[in-house]
């Protein structure tokens, strides 16, 4: 991986479009799931600006069927971020609409909570072996986690959650999450080179302002040659980290899309924390016992 393949500056879409590169944020939210972004502004923006995006709502595919059914001129990559129950998000690019709809249908829907956008029922190997059915490009979104919430795959691993192998049913790393603390995306793009990984990135988008801050690029004119240049590696990502006002921005706006499943909520990080307390105290005791042999 050439280090000038992923800058953390911010894009300038038109001197991108010049090169014959097609920019795409691939990791937006809208309000199909918990941002307030519809899709006929985020396409609105996209088109007047110059880049693709992917909807990638939790656990839901209307914004992203919707938006690719009404982009006209745009590249719209078919997508979904599923939250697992063992806790990492899992970005999911589809060649084909119609695949990710059957996905969803098949894999998501019927193991949807009461709270609809955090952790559904299956986990990570499931949900991984599930895409391992489809022609979709699989990526491990912000892999070490937001703050102390477990939702990246490497953050779980290196909790021992998850067993090291898991990374093998994926094919690539998000290098550049807009959300994400500088240094934990710096983290993620050794974590793509060491593991031989493809690399995306994309702002995480929930406001209309983030989006298209964040991009990947490849030589492509379709969706489909978009994934297959990243697919092959061929591609670049640029972009910075929000601002501390803008996390803070969207962070107030969570707040209240997800106030109205507050106890629903309470119930999915309760499952979810219980057995990782139970890791962390036989992770202690394993440690105390090798030291003691010692």
């Amino acid at each position: 991986m050439v280090p000038d393949r992923i800058r953390f500056e911010s894009p300038d879409l038109g001197a991108l479009a010049k090169e014959g590169l097609a920019a795409v944020d691939m990791h937006l939210h809208t309000n199909h799931s918990d941002a307030v972004t519809s899709v006929a502004r985020a396409l609105e923006k996209a088109s007047h600006e110059g880049f693709g995006l992917a909807v990638t709502d939790h656990n839901e595919v209307s914004g992203s069927l919707r938006a690719c059914e009404e982009a006209r001129g745009t590249i719209v990559v078919p997508g979904i971020e599923v939250s697992a129950a063992d806790g990492p998000h899992i970005l999911a690019y589809f060649h084909s609409a119609r695949d990710l709809k059957d996905f969803y249908d098949r894999h998501v829907a019927p193991h949807k909570r009461s709270s609809p956008w955090l952790a559904i029922r299956s986990d990570t190997p499931t949900i991984a072996e599930a895409l391992d059915k489809y022609p979709c490009l699989t990526v491990a979104a912000h892999p070490y986690g937001y703050l102390m919430f477990n939702k990246g795959l490497q953050k779980c691993i290196d909790l021992e959650y998850l067993a090291p192998g898991v990374v093998d049913t994926f094919e690539g790393f998000e290098v550049i999450c807009g959300g994400m603390a500088h240094a934990l995306n710096l983290k993620a793009v050794d974590l793509a080179r060491n593991e031989g990984k493809c690399f995306t990135g994309g702002t995480d988008g929930h406001l209309l302002s983030d989006l298209g801050s964040v991009v990947t690029c490849a030589r492509a004119s379709s969706h489909s040659e978009f994934l297959e240049a990243v697919e092959a590696r061929e591609n670049l990502v640029i972009g910075k980290e929000k601002d501390p006002f803008q996390k803070i921005a969207t962070g107030t706006f969570l707040l209240g899309k997800h106030s109205r499943y507050f106890l629903p909520s309470m119930q999915v990080h309760f499952e979810q924390n219980l057995p990782r307390i139970g890791h962390y105290f036989e992770r202690k005791a394993r440690q105390f016992r090798e030291k003691d042999r010692k």
